[in-house]
């Protein structure tokens, strides 16, 4: 493959050079300061600033999946380092949340006493905690301008929505507006246990379709997280992760 004056050869070359200090002549990150001199205005920039030239020139996107000769670029996300983050957060709480609720392990939320009771304090404080991390998702989800990830926010509200009946009756209400969620504490535990295990309990109740989805969100969330992970064309490292900044301020 060929770039602009540029063939493979030479960009062996070039980079062969970049080896480690011998002098101690090193700075952040143990990086070389000739290696940094030479990336910097040397002929590694002037290559990268070849390479993205000829790719305007042909009009070509550098974020598309490939070009037309198949050379692959990575995309970069639409949403800021801190938007995603928050996002891929506040999904696995919702989820971890939710799975408090629907497991059914030896410490299941809804195992009875040797009474035949439910524990109705520790139900209300799991499903008060679920519906917190719920509204927190939908806040930094909605921040964000990923098409898959505000598909998956709309399957959460639906999935409530058809839910929308059953919540009332154990006192959880749902706003028309922007989807959150309000428990009424009284209204809750003075409900029947047995109808909040049926919303809540189980591999079929209405907890697990919301953790199946907002764990797709966080999937989402950590794939836009690594798509900016590449040199731009100013030489300039990108990454959406904070660890990724370091790099750029370097550079």
């Amino acid at each position: 493959m060929k770039i602009s004056a540029y063939d493979s050869s030479s960009i062996s070359t070039l980079l062969s050079g970049l080896g480690g200090s011998k002098d101690g002549n090193s700075g952040l990150l143990g990086i070389n300061y000739s290696d940094y001199a030479s990336i910097r205005s040397g002929a590694y920039g002037k290559l990268l600033r070849s390479y993205y030239a000829l790719d305007s020139e042909s009009g070509s996107s550098k974020t598309s999946s490939s070009t037309e000769t198949g050379r692959k670029s990575t995309a970069v996300s639409k949403d800021s380092t801190k938007t995603i983050a928050t996002i891929e957060e506040d999904a696995g709480e919702l989820a971890d949340s939710a799975k408090q609720l629907y497991t059914r392990s030896n410490n299941a939320v809804f195992t009875k006493d040797a009474k035949g009771n439910y524990d109705t304090d520790k139900i209300y404080d799991k499903v008060s905690d679920y519906v917190e991390d719920y509204n927190a998702f939908l806040v930094s989800a909605a921040k964000s301008d990923t098409g898959r990830i505000a598909s998956g926010v709309d399957s959460v509200k639906n999935i409530t929505k058809a839910n929308v009946d059953a919540l009332k009756e154990i006192g959880i209400s749902v706003n028309e507006k922007n989807g959150a969620l309000t428990i009424s504490k009284d209204t809750f535990k003075a409900a029947d246990m047995s109808k909040v295990k049926d919303v809540f309990y189980g591999t079929s109740s209405y907890a697990y379709s919301v953790a199946t989805q907002a764990s797709l969100v966080k999937s989402y969330a950590e794939s836009e997280a690594v798509k900016s992970n590449t040199y731009g064309s100013t030489a300039r490292y990108n990454y959406n992760y904070n660890s990724g900044d370091i790099f750029a301020d370097a550079f």
